[in-house]
C-alpha cells in the first residue's frame, strides 16, 4: 500500500498518514480473493460493522485508549474529560474538544469538522474528484434529479475524516437546517487506496443529506458518508432552529467517515490556498473553524 501523502495547512508541509488498520486494509483492498470476500463481508453486510460497532461501546475497549493515543500522537489536552474517564473506545472516539482549542473564524463559511479536504469550485469543470479523471455523478449521490440540476456547475467540499480525528461535525455557517434524509448504503472504507479503485463509493455507502437554508448562499446540501465499522450517524441538532457556524451537527460512531457539502453555482469562494493544495492532487488536513472561504458578491 503506497503511503498517503497530504498537506497540513497550519504548517504548510506534506505529511505521511500514519494509517490505523493499515494491514487489514492492505487485505481488504488487495488483489487476492480472499480479501475481495472479506471486503464482501465487512462493507456490504451491515452484521460486521454492527458487531464491531457494540463492541467499541463496551467497557471491553476501553484498553486500547491510551495506546491508540501513544501510537497516533493525539493531543489529550485538547479533551474536555480526561482519558481514564472515557468508559469505552467509541467514548473516547466521540469525544468533545475544548472550545479554545478549535476557535470559529470570523469568516462567514468555516471548516465544520477535523479531516482532510479537497476543495472543488466547479464541480464540471473538475478533471476528478480524489483521482484525476475519475468523478461520481450528482444524481448517484443525491438520488434526486432535480436536486442534482439545481446543483450542477456549482461547488463542492469533500472531507474524509480518520479514525485519529476528532468525529464531531459542526454548522459551516449561520443557517437554519432541515430534517434529515437517509439514503441506505454500504459501508465500503473511504481511505484513498479503496476510493483509487472506486471513485463509486461515494455514491454506494450510507448516507444522510440535511439542507442549510442561509441568508445569503442560498440552500446549501449537507452530507454524512459512513464507512467501515461506522456504527451509527447521529444528528443532535433539531431541525427548524437557527445555528450560529461552528455549533454542533452531530457525530459519527466508531470508524472511518466522510462529509461532503454542496454549493449552488455562484454563491461563494473558497479561500485560495485551499484551492491551491486541491488542484495539487492532495488532501488538505484542515481544522474544525478555519476559515473555509467568502460569500461571492459580498
Amino acid at each position: 500500500m503506497e503511503p498517503i501523502i497530504f498537506i497540513d495547512r497550519v504548517t504548510g508541509k506534506e505529511e505521511i498518514e500514519p494509517v490505523y488498520g493499515y494491514k487489514s486494509l492492505s487485505l481488504l483492498y488487495g488483489p487476492t480473493a480472499f480479501g475481495r470476500r472479506l471486503r464482501f463481508f465487512a462493507s456490504e453486510s451491515p452484521l460486521f460493522s454492527r458487531l464491531y460497532g457494540l463492541y467499541m461501546k463496551s467497557f471491553l475497549s476501553k484498553k486500547k485508549i491510551a495506546s491508540f493515543i501513544q501510537d497516533y500522537r493525539i493531543d489529550p489536552s485538547e479533551f474536555i474529560l480526561s482519558p481514564e474517564k472515557f468508559r469505552s473506545f467509541n467514548d473516547f472516539f466521540i469525544r468533545h474538544l475544548k472550545i479554545e482549542c478549535r476557535p470559529i473564524d470570523k469568516a462567514p463559511l468555516i471548516i465544520p469538522a477535523d479531516g482532510r479536504y479537497y476543495f472543488f469550485q466547479n464541480i464540471d469543470s473538475a478533471e476528478g474528484f480524489l483521482v484525476k479523471g475519475k468523478k461520481f455523478t450528482l444524481p448517484a449521490l443525491l438520488q434526486d434529479e432535480a436536486l442534482a440540476d439545481e446543483y450542477a456547475g456549482g461547488s463542492m467540499v469533500i472531507a474524509r475524516l480518520c479514525p485519529t480525528d476528532y468525529h464531531r461535525f459542526h454548522f459551516p455557517c449561520d443557517c437554519i437546517p432541515g430534517e434529515t434524509k437517509l439514503i441506505n448504503g454500504y459501508l465500503y472504507s473511504v481511505n484513498p487506496v479503496a476510493v483509487k479503485q472506486n471513485i463509486d463509493i461515494f455514491t454506494q455507502n450510507k448516507r444522510t443529506i440535511t439542507t442549510l437554508s442561509t441568508e445569503h448562499m442560498g440552500n446549501i446540501l449537507f452530507l454524512e458518508i459512513g464507512a467501515t465499522n461506522v456504527g451509527s450517524i447521529e444528528q443532535t441538532f433539531s431541525p427548524g432552529k437557527f445555528y450560529r457556524k461552528g455549533e454542533e451537527k452531530g457525530f459519527f460512531s466508531f470508524g472511518g467517515s466522510a462529509l461532503i457539502l454542496l454549493f449552488k453555482p455562484n454563491t461563494i469562494v473558497f479561500s485560495p490556498d485551499l484551492i491551491e493544495k486541491s488542484e495539487s492532487g492532495k488532501e488538505i488536513r484542515c481544522l474544525l473553524g478555519q476559515s473555509m472561504g467568502s460569500i461571492r458578491g459580498i
